[in-house]
């Protein structure tokens, strides 16, 4: 207690944080210093949110201590948290949209006149002098929130949170939507407010950002703990390395399979395309009977990239060509019909059908892309679900066994042969070996290879274990804030080189 007192402005200690099945934060730590930027570290899934939604009152502990300005407490509430001081600006600006800056600033504060009527001309001058002296902005507080820009709505989010006496300002995801001068903008304001003494806990998943503005790194990893370091005396490699849980070794060279040998034909390119927080302008291209792997930490914007060349999140600028041809893709069916494929991460949720057959879920792709109006043959239908059981070597009982009553390693190779049943000429396989045993990974594995080797098909492999990546891809497109930020090729795919090319520090022919 005393050090709280002392050095720290929070400390949360030995925080558990257990769901239904679920242990989300086991043993977490976090310190935080008076009028620091600190920035929580993790990739996705590694309890940044949780640790923060623990502090701000919306979960309440399984076990563990917070320490606040001196004294101990348990939020209950967001509210009750603000009401502390703690105030949390997200990604998702959420003020109300509808409402003038001004009412958005002072909402649930709102100066009183006579007879306890709201004095707006006060109200009205206050938001004005706030924006001004605080954060530099002159802008008319009596218009709607919705008629200025998200960066400029963040910032008003941070005037009221600078206006309710916050201590301490959590920003989550701040810069994701905005431009560099922006983010710049925002940088600034955050360093005054250092400067004014507010401690501010910045999550980000922008390496060069975290660099730029952050005292000190906070690292999680799978709910647990890592470590807590100087941001100057923690070089990125190693960064990386604590958030993955990998070590470098310069040495390190893992042997491949006999990899695929593409031609010098592309069948896929894009040129500059960019989906609003989501992409940033990309230029690659993708061979025939090529793997080629996107790497990057979870939340670098791999899956985003994948499904903005599927077509489920389409670019706003920029071009794509399939063949030689320019396309317009507005939907994943455009993409189906240029002979694409996609199975996703989280297959539970956006690719199986549970009480479906494996016969239903593997013809569902092609019985969608020939149209409700044309329905397939039985005969055909149990074809089918034959052929690709026994390509895949599938362990069913029969094909009408239904799918959620399959092992996750037989569900995987069912949405495997859903879209190879469509005759793809690009296979996009978001992490597809996840969550699945060591020898189905293999076949999978070796699949990818086989399918670009052998019919000469194009294949998109994304996998958070690096040393699939190297094991499967000839080229790797190094992902990183959402970007495109370097290739290997051949021989200088390695588990070191992957590391080092996503924390900047490779240096290699490309």
């Amino acid at each position: 207690m005393s050090e709280a007192k002392g050095d720290f402005i929070l400390q949360m200690k030995d925080i558990d944080m257990f769901f239904p099945g679920v242990k989300a934060l086991q043993g977490a730590r976090f310190n935080l210093k008076p009028g620091e930027i600190h920035s929580l570290m993790g990739e996705n899934g590694a309890g940044k949110s949780t640790l923060v939604k623990v502090l701000t009152g919306v979960y309440e502990k399984t076990n563990g201590q917070i320490y606040y300005d001196g004294r101990y407490i348990t939020p209950h509430s967001p509210l009750e948290s603000q009401q502390m001081g703690i105030s949390t600006v997200y990604q998702e600006v959420n003020l109300c949209a509808n409402l003038t800056v001004a009412e958005n600033i002072y909402i649930g504060r709102e100066p009183r006149g006579r007879f306890g009527a709201i004095d707006w001309g006060t109200m009205s001058a206050q938001a004005s002098r706030l924006l001004s002296e605080k954060l530099g902005l002159d802008i008319d507080v009596d218009k709607v929130l919705n008629f200025y820009p998200v960066a400029m709505q963040q910032m008003i989010a941070i005037a009221r949170a600078i206006d309710t006496k916050c201590k301490i300002l959590i920003l989550d995801e701040p810069t994701s939507s905005l431009s560099d001068r922006e983010t710049e903008r925002l940088f600034k304001i955050m360093r005054q407010l250092k400067a004014d003494g507010i401690s501010i806990i910045f999550i980000s998943h922008f390496l060069e950002q975290i660099y730029t503005i952050c005292d000190r790194i906070t690292v999680l990893r799978d709910g647990h703990y890592i470590g807590e370091y100087e941001t100057r005396d923690l070089p990125r490699i190693q960064l990386i390395s604590k958030m993955m849980g990998k070590e470098v070794d310069e040495n390190q060279i893992e042997s491949n399979v006999d990899k695929s040998r593409p031609s010098e034909e592309n069948f896929i390119e894009t040129e500059a395309v960019t989906v609003p927080g989501k992409v940033n302008s990309l230029s690659m291209s993708i061979k025939k009977g090529e793997v080629v792997g996107f790497a990057g930490l979870l939340g670098s914007g791999r899956t985003e990239i994948a499904e903005m060349l599927f077509g489920i999140t389409p670019g706003t600028s920029g071009t794509i060509k399939v063949d030689g041809v320019e396309v317009s893709v507005k939907s994943p069916m455009d993409q189906m019909m240029n002979r694409l494929a996609f199975c996703p991460e989280d297959r539970k949720v956006q690719a199986v059908v549970g009480d479906l057959s494996v016969r239903e879920n593997i013809i569902l792709a092609l019985q969608a892309k020939d149209g409700m109006f044309r329905h397939m043959p039985r005969a055909r239908q149990n074809e089918l679900a034959d052929y690709y059981i026994d390509l895949l070597r599938i362990k069913v009982s029969d094909r009408e066994q239904r799918l959620k009553n399959l092992s996750g390693g037989n569900q995987q190779k069912v949405i495997i042969a859903r879209w190879l049943a469509t005759e793809p000429n690009l296979l996009i396989l978001d992490e597809p070996t996840r969550g699945i045993d060591v020898g189905t990974k293999s076949e999978i594995e070796a699949l990818a290879v086989r399918l670009a080797k052998e019919k000469g098909m194009s294949v998109v492999f994304i996998s958070g274990e690096m040393g699939e990546m190297v094991r499967t891809c000839s080229r790797l497109l190094i992902i990183r804030d959402h970007e495109k930020i370097t290739e290997l090729r051949d021989s200088e795919i390695s588990t070191a080189h992957i590391m080092q090319a996503i924390a900047g520090d490779y240096h290699g022919s490309n």
